[in-house]
């Protein structure tokens, strides 16, 4: 029997890529910031940019853009990754019986305790990829090598755990509204065409140092697992450089599993948006962002805050980011 979600999957492996010129002779980007820079574009957070964007918070209003982690829900295991586990470990009724602590049954009895572990793949639920997720010919960001820094407890360097809380501008870019659809079709590739309409329509300029989110409507069917990772739309590469290289972007994000759309674009790289944002440029990618609430709302901009879970060394971590409409 296949893996129930192996659609996704069979998609980025197997496909064939579609012709792209300008893919050869890429390689890993040497970092501005300097020879230990392990946070690429993330160092266009200051004191003054944040300072800027708190103040323009508006007040009262805020806006939750996680998904809820549960068994079930959308993940790659047909990659081999593990499914999301809860289990408990204390339970009221199990403590009475068991007395883990020895504290007796009258306490137990008193005192209710439950207590649970969790499981899972980092690249689950709303999340953001550090700079070492992808690389290449075994070089991450800032040309540190998988040979020098990977161990076998994770990344010597480059590890999530060094990105800092990212306060700043936070734009949506609602593509599916802009077209007039709740939900891009399946495969559809977003282009660079595609976002300057979307933010014409919303009267918005992305700035340098913006949290750029992508809205494909694909969050709508987050608690189907399957029919959120079937051949869902996603970012192009073309789009993807437009949005670093022209507009400024610090974070790229959307709604979907895998930001970018498959099959690929370039016949040298199965996953040519992550290796360019990632490797080459040091910019962080958001996926699995909450964006129905802003797109119903129509609020555009915001102040983004959230930080990343610290896990040492790891390639990515759950993130909780808040959205605060600005004046």
């Amino acid at each position: 029997m296949k893996p129930r979600y192996s659609a996704l999957c069979a998609l980025l492996l197997f496909s064939t890529p579609l012709p792209l010129a300008h893919g050869e002779g890429r390689q890993a980007g040497i970092s501005p910031w300097g020879p230990n820079d392990e946070i690429g574009r993330l160092n266009l957070i200051t004191d003054e940019s944040r300072a800027r964007v708190l103040a323009r918070i508006r007040g009262g209003k805020s806006y939750d853009l996680s998904v809820e982690y549960f068994i079930g829900m959308p993940s790659w295991q047909a990659a081999g990754d593990p499914h999301y586990r809860i289990w408990m470990t204390h339970t009221p009724e199990g403590t009475v019986i068991d007395d883990p602590l020895q504290l007796g049954t009258t306490m137990n009895q008193h005192v209710s305790y439950t207590g649970a572990a969790v499981s899972m793949y980092t690249h689950m639920g709303t999340h953001i990829d550090a700079l070492n997720h992808f690389g290449l010919d075994g070089k991450i960001w800032n040309r540190f090598a998988a040979k020098d820094h990977a161990g076998d407890r994770g990344w010597r360097v480059a590890g999530v755990e060094n990105f800092p809380p990212i306060v700043a501008r936070g734009v949506l870019i609602d593509v599916a509204a802009a077209k007039g659809k709740p939900m891009l079709d399946d495969g559809y590739r977003i282009t660079r065409a595609d976002i300057e309409q979307a933010l014409q329509r919303q009267k918005v300029e992305l700035q340098t140092g913006d949290v750029v989110l992508l809205r494909t409507g694909r969050m709508q069917e987050y608690e189907n697992a399957h029919a959120y990772m079937q051949n869902p739309p996603g970012l192009g590469y073309h789009a993807a450089r437009y949005l670093v290289e022209t507009a400024g972007a610090m974070v790229v994000g959307a709604d979907n599993l895998s930001l970018e759309a498959f099959p690929s674009q370039l016949e040298s790289d199965y996953v040519p948006v992550h290796t360019y944002l990632l490797a080459e440029q040091g910019t962080p990618i958001i996926e699995l962002a909450y964006l129905e609430d802003l797109s119903r709302d129509q609020v555009y901009e915001f102040a983004f805050i959230g930080s990343p879970l610290k896990f040492r060394g790891a390639d990515a971590a759950p993130l909780r980011p808040t959205a605060f409409p600005l004046d």
